[in-house]
């Protein structure tokens, strides 16, 4: 970590808030029953010799609540669309009329409900991981600075009362972002 004393706070919340981020953003792509854009934006597809995100070569619309509409830039793209959202194993069969791409989101099998249920939870974890590694890496910073006289023992007990702070509060945004994204995944 290069930084100082000053700094470490500052840097510290935000490593726990990009931690959180990452966590959010995974959970967009999770599947809840209701069409979303987020659910397909970022499938990797291959075109125009190379490989670029789905929201980079079409658009992406969901005029109903159970469908997305997928209309390519190029119509040229559409077949490597195609192949990427099958490739993709988000369990949803694409239907193409030539010029755009319907997705109609199936409803969601109780067991399908309670595997993502289980994907969440994985993924709400990794990112308690991520931020128990933050505060750890934030205390022996502090704690090398207390050493090198940088600052004083008191100093050092009020900035590490402060990181658990911090980190006490980013787990419970993470349990109540877990709570929420689970609650719309058992919803029928």
């Amino acid at each position: 970590m290069d930084m100082n004393i000053k700094t470490l706070e500052k840097t510290t919340q935000g490593r726990m808030e990009a931690a959180v981020k990452a966590m959010q953003d995974s959970f967009a792509a999770v599947r809840t029953g209701k069409a979303s854009p987020a659910l397909v934006e970022n499938i990797m597809v291959e075109c125009y010799g190379s490989s670029m995100r789905l929201r980079d070569v079409a658009g992406i619309t969901a005029p109903e609540p159970r469908l997305l509409v997928i209309q390519p830039w190029d119509q040229g793209v559409l077949g490597s669309i195609e192949k990427a959202i099958q490739a993709s194993n988000i369990g949803i069969s694409p239907v193409s009329d030539g010029r755009v791409i319907r997705l109609p989101i199936p409803e969601l099998s109780e067991e399908r409900r309670n595997e993502m249920t289980k994907l969440v939870k994985t993924r709400a974890e990794d990112a308690r991981v991520e931020v128990r590694n933050v505060r750890r890496e934030a205390n022996d910073f502090a704690r090398k600075s207390q050493k090198d006289g940088k600052i004083t023992e008191d100093e050092l007990d009020a900035m590490q009362k402060r990181i658990q702070k911090m980190t006490d509060d980013t787990m419970d945004r993470i349990g109540k972002v877990l709570e929420q994204k689970a609650k719309e995944l058992m919803q029928v």
